[in-house]
């Protein structure tokens, strides 16, 4: 049993270096790509993730936001599945919010680049597996950040 939804699976999540992160094509099939871990996240019911505007999977959530989450520990053979919906932001202060030193590598024109932005995934159900047992949960909402 999930003791605590939101404990044991946000120490799952701060343990992972990458994310995948599921998006829906034109034609409905489901997408996976891997991604660094989030930028940031509010207990498991926000994340913020950075990439380039003109990626394909930001396409995907501006046509369809659809989305979800899969988090995974291949040592204990436990995850956590987030779907729910993503949206590509490009506000300044989104922008400024999650960026890092050394981002300049990758976005030459700081956080003004037109080429950064970032992904804003809004969690509201997930599921659990661990000891050979997966379990639904809702998430319960703390307020409303859907901007």
């Amino acid at each position: 049993m999930l003791k605590n939804v939101e404990a044991t699976p946000g120490k799952l999540i701060d343990k992972q270096s990458v994310s995948l992160i599921g998006s829906v094509d034109g034609d409905g099939f489901p997408n996976m790509k891997a991604m660094l871990s989030p930028r940031k996240r509010e207990g498991i019911q926000y994340f913020w993730f950075t990439t380039n505007a003109s990626s394909l999977r930001v396409a995907q959530f501006r046509e369809n936001s659809k989305a979800s989450m899969y988090f995974f520990d291949k040592r204990f053979f436990r995850g956590v599945q987030l779907p729910s919906y993503m949206k590509a932001l490009e506000d300044t202060e989104s922008k400024e919010m999650v960026w890092q030193t050394g981002d300049t590598l990758y976005y030459k024109q700081g956080v003004a680049d037109p080429d950064y932005c970032v992904l804003k995934f809004t969690a509201h159900s997930g599921r659990y597996y661990a000891n050979f047992h997966s379990e639904s949960f809702t998430i319960r909402l703390s307020h409303d950040r859907d901007t």
